[in-house]
């Protein structure tokens, strides 16, 4: 799961050694869960050994909270890029919602072990994490709000939205909608995801015939 930030001098090697721990971690996690995941494996699959996984990181609770902080990071930076893209382009912000809902398709679609972990933790309630999940979460959720409210305040939007329930009711249609497609209906491209949320957006969120 590689963060798109130039690295810091001198920190690019420990960097890589945290991106192929966090690549084990979610993909033998996915493979058989959390609890039946040992420290021994994750080293192993990274190609590491194993005090270099204490060394990043204290232990393995540790290890999947930082995975999903970085996780969700990533996503949220991705879906605050697709609408400041939108802005400088000056295009509205239905088109900013838009241009979300691919950026998230297209960031499940690279990391799907990652989303069907992200999405099967925000069901759990008695996770040491679920403080820093819930933290996280609400900051991807806060950039989709924020393009709501510019969207109320300038009038494309109607000002009966319940913005908040609204902007996590978009995200949520992105993580099923995207899981049933790679899951069920693998045969359909992102494109065809893509186009179909679209309409929904297009006709439920800006009113439009």
């Amino acid at each position: 799961m590689e963060s798109s930030s130039t690295a810091v001098p001198g920190s690019s090697r420990r960097e890589a050694t945290r991106q192929k721990l966090y690549e084990a971690a979610v993909t033998l996690i996915a493979e058989q869960g959390f609890s039946a995941t040992t420290v021994d494996e994750i080293a192993e699959r990274a190609g590491v050994a194993k005090g270099t996984v204490y060394y990043n990181f204290a232990s393995k609770a540790v290890l999947f909270e930082e995975l999903l902080r970085h996780g969700v990071g990533l996503l949220t930076a991705s879906l605050r890029e697709a609408a400041e893209r939108t802005a400088r382009e000056g295009r509205g912000r239905v088109d900013a919602l838009d241009a979300m809902i691919r950026a998230g398709l297209v960031f499940i679609d690279r990391y799907p072990a990652f989303t069907q972990l992200y999405v099967a933790e925000l069901w759990r309630t008695n996770r040491a994490w679920q403080s820093t999940l819930l933290v996280v979460r609400q900051e991807a959720v806060a950039v989709v709000e924020g393009v709501l409210r510019e969207g109320v305040a300038s009038g494309e939007f109607s000002d009966g939205i319940d913005v908040p329930l609204t902007a996590a009711a978009l995200v949520g249609m992105v993580l099923v909608a995207a899981l049933d497609w790679q899951s069920f209906q693998p045969e359909r491209s992102l494109d065809d995801v893509h186009a179909a949320l679209s309409r929904l957006l297009q006709g439920r969120v800006s009113g439009r015939p």
